[in-house]
């Protein structure tokens, strides 16, 4: 495996241009934009690394007759059976058993083999790799591949073009193949990374501070969405090569950014969108100063231009308006 270049990113976004949704921005909370990928197809940026990745092994002449497969959390695996479909190729998707039901009942409406195993990601992962190993099927990933990574970062490109001088991006964190694409595309681009991840769910911070991929424990209410136990090291090698800051937010200031898009946008985004807006907790109505006593965030500078990424829809619409989740 290579590692990730901005030549991938731009090979990419050539391959699936036409394929995928251009991304939406709009001014946000506290002057900040918004970056609407959760309107992507399948509700997620997914979409942008599936195209890719099914795109370049039918140019190769790679994809056999067994199809492909892939372990995911929900939306990867969702990306992937409407890539499938699209291009007539058969899809079996691993996920853990308590995925949320609505990314489950998805998947088969895209017609994908759904296989329910374990209650983490890498039961279902080892489940996957079995599979494609006796059946000849491609084997994906959810997000550690340059293939995925890449068609990922195609998203900072459309932001660079809608936000010319944009100064900072904001992504939330899960096994790092959305922040391995953005972060690639952003150190291009001269732009700053800011990696936001859940106190409890913090595979990169942890890298980081590791100087390599280490197993962290996954505990928080976006775990659905950014619940790897390990970042790739694709994720490792651009948090390296850039300007990346890297933030953890508490669990009730998830929920409290994932309920202001709702009350104050009607924006309805899953609690890994809102991830990315919790680091800007000043951007949030009735939260504290980030950087006063107690306070956890990033503090953009009073003229310095931000777009925080919306990564994804697919949520139970009735826990908008439950009390803590």
């Amino acid at each position: 495996m290579h590692d990730l270049s901005y030549d991938d990113i731009k090979s990419a976004a050539d391959r699936i241009a036409g394929h995928v949704r251009p991304v939406a921005v709009a001014p946000g909370p506290g002057g900040v934009w918004l970056a609407l990928e959760h309107l992507q197809h399948t509700g997620s940026f997914k979409a942008r690394g599936a195209q890719n990745f099914l795109q370049a092994h039918r140019e190769a002449g790679t994809l056999p007759e067994a199809g492909v497969t892939i372990a995911s959390g929900g939306n990867a695996g969702l990306a992937c059976a409407w890539a499938a479909r699209q291009q007539g190729v058969r899809a079996t998707v691993f996920l853990p058993a308590n995925a949320p039901r609505v990314k489950v009942a998805r998947l088969r409406s895209y017609e994908a083999d759904v296989r329910l195993v374990g209650s983490e990601y890498a039961e279902a992962l080892a489940a996957c790799e079995e599979f494609a190993a006796a059946s000849g099927a491609l084997a994906s990933h959810a997000y550690d591949h340059p293939l995925i990574a890449a068609g990922a970062g195609t998203l900072l490109e459309e932001i660079t073009q809608r936000i010319p001088d944009l100064d900072t991006v904001v992504v939330a964190v899960g096994g790092g193949g959305l922040f391995a694409g953005v972060a690639t595309a952003a150190g291009h681009h001269g732009v700053r990374t800011v990696a936001v991840e859940p106190e409890n769910c913090r595979a990169l911070d942890a890298a980081i501070a590791a100087g390599r991929p280490v197993d962290v424990t996954v505990d928080s209410v976006a775990s659905d969405s950014l619940g790897a136990r390990r970042a790739t090291a694709l994720a490792v090698q651009a948090a390296r090569r850039g300007e990346v800051r890297s933030v953890l937010v508490p669990e009730d200031g998830i929920v409290r950014a994932r309920r202001a898009l709702w009350d104050d946008h009607r924006l309805a985004v899953e609690h890994a969108a809102a991830t990315a807006l919790a680091a800007l907790p000043a951007a949030l109505p009735g939260d504290p100063d980030p950087e006063g006593p107690g306070g956890t965030g990033y503090r953009p500078e009073a003229d310095e231009k931000v777009c925080v990424i919306l990564c994804g829809a697919n949520t139970d619409l009735r826990t908008l308006t439950d009390d803590g989740q």
